[in-house]
């Protein structure tokens, strides 16, 4: 298969960082807006940014999750929309905060029809439970990538923190894929 028929893209980058200061997450939600703030429910303090559009969870430890993010230029411009929201309340974040990928999910397609019923039992490491769910999923061997296959050719690709992951694990299941049909 052509290299070109690939075309994969990454659709949500969850980041970690810690901003190094006590948020009050009460005053946080009574005064700005997009918030969401179920003390009783879950202990983290939901902010919406609009641009980019992404959402994080903002911690009283000063500690944050984003997620919606599809580059990590977006990524940079949500924490310091967190750090300008954070000033409006009087609260200085004195650090460049140090930003941790946790999680890459990528999706596109490898540009052939795939038969998943030979895959499920031809291909190693993977589950396929088609009255559950459509799709196959697969642990590529040797990374920490986990795709869903599709049989129109479709995949999601999750497990990764770098793009460079992303397409090297694309690239090891396309050549697995190659293998395990040519039999």
């Amino acid at each position: 298969m052509a290299k070109n028929l690939k075309s994969i893209r990454i659709v949500n980058i969850v980041v970690s960082t810690a901003l190094e200061v006590d948020i009050p997450l009460e005053k946080m939600a009574a005064t700005l807006p997009n918030t969401e703030y179920n003390p009783e429910q879950f202990p983290g303090l939901v902010l919406r940014i609009k641009d980019p559009k992404t959402s994080a969870l903002i911690f009283s430890s000063g500690k944050v999750v984003c997620t919606g993010a599809r580059t990590m230029e977006d990524v940079e411009k949500s924490i310091q929309s967190i750090i300008r929201s954070l000033k409006k309340l009087d609260i200085n974040v004195k650090i460049k905060p140090e930003v941790t990928v946790q999680n890459i999910v990528a999706s596109g397609s490898i540009g052939m029809d795939l038969n998943l019923n030979v895959l499920g039992i031809k291909l190693p490491n993977t589950e396929y439970e088609p009255e559950q769910f459509p799709g196959l999923v697969h642990k590529l061997k040797g990374t920490n990538a986990t795709f869903l296959l599709f049989s129109n050719g479709k995949i999601v690709c999750t497990g990764t923190k770098t793009e460079k992951e992303v397409n090297d694990a694309t690239d090891k299941l396309i050549e697995n894929l190659k293998k395990v049909l040519a039999k």
